[in-house]
């Protein structure tokens, strides 16, 4: 009667478990790095959102100097002069991308765009590291 497995059972089965592991994880590495940069997408768009129901509210999209801080408390009563109680975003906290970073936004020619600077918080960056612009999101 046989009582518990052979060394020779036991190595095949780890052998095959890493083959396994060999092939399942290099599709799992960096697709977490994919997913903050398709959620700051997604923010993006609700944050262009709010934007276009300042814009319908107000008449213009905020200046690049007033940028998104405009959603949360009126940078200026007398030009803005339907700008809502509470402001355009919950509680006036305007969101963070996926790293915590604050999102930039400019104005260009009436043309507002929503920048992250991605995972490294800097100016420029390649891979993983590299900004996110609102204009490309939408490609």
């Amino acid at each position: 009667m046989r009582k518990g497995f052979s060394l020779l059972e036991l190595m095949i089965v780890i052998i095959i478990l890493g083959l396994l592991a060999s092939l399942v994880m290099p599709n799992l590495i960096g697709k977490g790095e994919e997913a903050k940069r398709k959620l700051v997408c997604i923010q993006m768009r609700s944050i262009m959102q709010t934007l276009d129901m300042f814009k319908a509210d107000q008449g213009s999209y905020p200046t690049t100097e007033e940028g998104l801080k405009a959603l949360a408390k009126n940078p200026d009563p007398e030009k803005y002069s339907n700008y809502p109680k509470k402001g355009y975003f919950e509680e006036g906290k305007i969101p963070k991308d996926s790293w915590r970073h604050d999102f930039l936004y400019v104005l260009n020619a009436n043309t507002p765009d929503i920048i992250s600077l991605g995972s490294d918080g800097k100016e420029g960056g390649k891979d993983e590291a590299a900004d996110i612009k609102y204009s490309e999101c939408q490609k």
